[in-house]
């Protein structure tokens, strides 16, 4: 089978081609978190489009396909197209993606301009260069390996030198320009090594989509986590992967080029992503929003078993479902779900007659959150002064989402206060755990 035979590595053209576009995924995922940091993502598809006229200039000139001449070339038209860019935002009202839509077009045209002349030129030495539009990972040779091998050592020790720097400069650039950082010279070496991983990379994947493989997996590792430590080391895995699966479907289906399945796979990893991922994917924060409301839905049907007995002098008593939901505006199955949990948390217990009842330490956590709400309701009124009739909606809101360090703050705050607003007993924990 094709797979197997991609997997012994038994062809040098596919070793080369396989170490190649992987080596390339990382590197151009580690560059592109920062690019994504600082939200930069359309300035990579400027540099992308706008190192074709470096190219074909490097051509013209040399007169050959010499990867490094490429390399050069590619890198000073990409590096043009930023400064010009930047110039254009800063010296008149048209905003910054605006000005890059104006300068990847312009570039881009060039480019293609050029491409044009040197396909008519006669010069035998042009065949293969309108790759460079689409990517061919496949006409990767030991020597383009090498150069990226290069590229990534001087990247990563750039990388490592000012790690603590581009943090900084990333998260907080007031900060670091406070302390003294050199932000400018920080800037010139982010964008210097986006011009690298873009130029790099575009005989694999192409100008059109060479921008993907920069930002695409530092988006997907954002889903994943909130580190950057971690995000670089995830997206230069995604990016990996995205290379060796390309490089593998390719080789199964030779009339299909890598590029493109380079940036297939990664689109179907960054899909996954938004989807699973652990940080901030659709379906954890589904189940953050279904925790926070199945929270509240507890803690509110714990104030209504304290607010009955409150009322009764009884806080143990059992309780009807008709008596919970009278007491505020849940319907049955929600009622039951609440007390379901609850009962999971041995909170309340069910009795043979289908009453519920707050068991001892069922209390106690119902009379936390009425301390909670009514030491609340006292500083909106006394500290921020919010009329006493005005302090419950606000306290209602708020009680579900107050951290132990702000109820230990406002514990100390209101130390001694033994009734509400309303006049109402704020209850005494230390009495009830006697």
């Amino acid at each position: 089978m094709a797979i197997f035979e991609f997997l012994s590595f038994d062809d040098p053209g596919t070793q080369i081609v396989t170490i190649g576009t992987v080596i390339l995924g990382a590197v151009a995922s580690i560059i592109g978190c920062f690019t994504f940091l600082q939200k930069r993502a359309l300035i990579g598809d400027a540099i992308s489009h706008s190192v074709l006229p470096g190219i074909c200039l490097a051509f013209i000139l040399s007169g050959t396909k010499n990867p490094y001449y490429m390399l050069i070339g590619a890198f000073i038209s990409g590096w043009l197209s930023v400064i010009l860019s930047d110039w254009i935002t800063r010296t008149s009202k048209i905003k910054a993606d605006t000005s890059i839509a104006i300068v990847l077009s312009f570039f881009f045209a060039i480019g293609m301009m050029m491409l044009s002349i040197i396909q008519h030129s006669g010069n035998v030495n042009q065949a293969g260069l309108h790759h460079f539009l689409f990517g061919k990972a496949a006409a990767i040779i030991k020597e383009d390996v090498v150069m990226f091998l290069y590229v990534a050592a001087i990247a990563l020790v750039i990388i490592i030198v000012y790690f603590r720097a581009f943090k900084l400069y990333i998260f907080d650039i007031e900060f670091a320009k406070s302390i003294g950082l050199p932000v400018k010279w920080l800037d010139f070496l982010l964008t210097t090594l986006a011009v690298l991983a873009i130029a790099l990379g575009i005989r694999a994947v192409g100008v059109v989509m060479m921008s993907a493989l920069l930002i695409g997996p530092a988006a997907a590792a954002s889903f994943w986590t909130g580190n950057l430590k971690k995000m670089l080391l995830i997206s230069a895995i995604v990016g990996s992967l995205a290379g060796f699966f390309g490089a593998m479907i390719s080789y199964m289906r030779p009339q299909m080029p890598t590029g493109p399945w380079i940036i297939i796979v990664l689109s179907v990893i960054a899909f996954t992503s938004i989807v699973m991922g652990t940080e901030k994917g659709v379906l954890h924060k589904w189940r953050k929003r279904q925790a926070f409301k199945n929270k509240v839905l507890r803690e509110n049907i714990l104030k209504i078993f304290y607010h009955l007995g409150e009322n009764q002098e009884d806080f143990l008593q059992p309780r009807t479902l008709q008596e919970l939901i009278e007491r505020r505006a849940y319907n049955k199955n929600e009622i039951l779900k609440g007390l379901n949990q609850l009962k999971s948390k041995h909170w309340v217990d069910q009795t043979e007659s289908n009453h519920w009842a707050l068991t001892k330490q069922g209390n106690i956590e119902s009379a936390k959150l009425i301390r909670l709400h009514r030491l609340w309701e006292v500083y909106l009124s006394e500290h921020l002064n919010i009329a006493a009739d005005h302090v419950h909606d606000d306290a209602e809101a708020i009680e579900h989402i107050l951290t132990p360090k702000l109820q230990a703050r406002l514990e100390s705050v209101l130390k001694g206060r033994t009734t509400d607003p309303h006049d109402k007993a704020i209850p005494n924990l230390n009495k009830m755990d006697k």
